[in-house]
């Protein structure tokens, strides 16, 4: 947690308290309800802190809304580049208002596919164990540390895929919606952690590798997919 991110939130948390007042919040920095029934506003203020640190333009800002836990509305926001991507559930996927569409790829071992790690030491291990088992079955494999972009290049076709163990409900709540808007395949975590200590994972897929990638990674990592 850095300064930055919680002064985000709390900017965040103002405008929602003004045009929205009344409505609940869920942020990564201040917590908030955690009860899935209702309209919940969910937030992640930094997505890819580690990057912010470092000055890699790569993260971003991330605000969806929740209908009993499903994801009606959302926006993510790359700061350094003006981005924004955008979604509403039966109405498209949007990036700075030009529709977004999902690739093609209807072969895993020509996809490329992103992925993430944890910071806990022996979850990376068993996590770059799944790296080195996955590698031989896709064309290539990213690394960013920012779920919630990874999630909308899917939806870009920018990637082919991504998949990731222990993300939070922030991670993905608009992320994860301008993906499946867009036409990808999305199989999200079903507890939707609050701590990143779940072993859910979170798959993501053009619709022509989502199979292939599912059981690629099945075999890969039993018990999580």
């Amino acid at each position: 947690m850095t300064a930055g991110d919680r002064a985000v939130e709390r900017l965040v948390r103002e405008r929602l308290a003004e045009l929205r007042p009344g409505e609940s919040v869920l942020g990564e920095e201040e917590g908030g309800e955690t009860a899935l029934e209702g309209l919940r506003w969910v937030v992640d203020p930094i997505d890819g802190t580690v990057n912010y640190l470092y000055g890699f333009p790569w993260y971003s800002v991330s605000l969806a809304a929740q209908l009993d836990g499903r994801s009606v509305a959302g926006a993510v926001v790359e700061p350094v580049s003006g981005r924004v991507w955008s979604a509403a559930r039966g109405h498209g996927a949007h990036l700075d208002g030009r529709p977004l569409r999902a690739s093609a790829a209807d072969r895993l071992d020509l996809s490329l596919v992103a992925t993430g790690f944890a910071y806990d030491v022996e979850r990376r291990r068993a996590q770059a164990t799944v790296v080195g088992r996955m590698l031989g079955q896709v064309r290539d494999i990213r690394r960013a540390g920012v779920a919630s972009l990874d999630l909308c290049a899917v939806a870009a076709g920018w990637l082919d895929g991504m998949y990731e163990v222990g993300l939070n409900r922030w991670d993905w709540a608009a992320g994860a919606l301008v993906a499946e808007e867009a036409g990808a395949h999305l199989r999200l975590p079903e507890r939707g952690s609050t701590d990143g200590l779940g072993d859910e994972m979170l798959v993501c897929a053009a619709p022509g590798i989502a199979e292939q990638l599912t059981g690629a990674l099945r075999e890969a990592d039993a018990g999580r997919v």
